[in-house]
C-alpha cells in the first residue's frame, strides 16, 4: 500500500466484531496507509438467522449480547461478566465458545440461568453443511461431545431457539 499498491484485506463477517478490524485499521492509521472499512454482517446475527432463530423477537426477547467465548470462565484472564450475562440479556450469542461448551454452561446455570434454558449449536453457518443441535442450556455440553461438534460454531442460548420449529428454512 505504501509502494501506491491497491490492497484489499476480506474478512468473513463483520471485521469491527471479533475480526480485529479495529486493530488493523490502527496499524494502518499508525503507517498512514489511507484505507476504507467495508461493513459485512456479523456471523452472530446471520448465522442464526438462516439457522430460523431470530436474536430478538416481539414478546420473547427484546435484547441479545455477543460474546467472545474463546476463554474458560474460570481463567484469569477472562473478562466476560458472566454474572450479569447469566441474569441479563434475553438472548446470548457465543462465537469461539465450543471449546469451553461445558464450562461456559455450568457458569451461566451457577449465576442464574435456568438449565431448561433452549440452545442451540449451529455448525458450518450457511453453508450447504450447516447442521444445527438443540438441546438446553444443562444438556448442550454432553450433546455437542455426544455429536461431535467442533469449532467453528455459533451458539444461541435463549427462549428464541424454540422460534427455529416454526422458523426453519428448508
Amino acid at each position: 500500500a505504501l509502494a501506491g499498491q491497491r490492497v484489499a484485506r476480506l474478512k468473513g463477517g463483520d471485521p469491527f466484531v471479533f475480526g480485529r478490524g479495529g486493530e488493523e485499521a490502527l496499524a494502518c492509521v499508525r503507517a498512514g496507509v489511507p484505507f476504507r472499512v467495508v461493513p459485512g454482517v456479523t456471523s452472530a446475527v446471520a448465522v442464526p438467522a438462516y439457522a430460523g432463530i431470530p436474536v430478538t423477537h416481539r414478546g420473547v426477547t427484546q435484547d441479545f449480547a455477543v460474546v467472545s467465548a474463546h476463554l474458560d470462565p474460570s481463567q484469569p484472564g477472562a473478562t466476560v461478566d458472566w454474572e450479569s450475562l447469566a441474569r441479563g440479556p434475553g438472548t446470548l450469542v457465543l462465537l469461539m465458545g465450543v471449546a469451553h461448551l461445558a464450562e461456559i454452561s455450568a457458569e451461566l446455570i451457577k449465576r442464574g440461568r435456568d438449565a431448561a434454558t433452549p440452545v442451540a449449536v449451529i455448525r458450518d453457518g450457511t453453508m450447504p453443511s450447516q447442521d444445527v443441535l438443540t438441546s438446553t442450556l444443562g444438556q448442550v455440553a454432553a450433546d455437542a461431545d455426544r455429536a461431535g461438534v467442533r469449532p467453528p460454531a455459533v451458539v444461541v442460548i435463549g427462549e428464541v431457539v424454540r422460534l427455529r420449529e416454526l422458523l426453519e428454512v428448508a
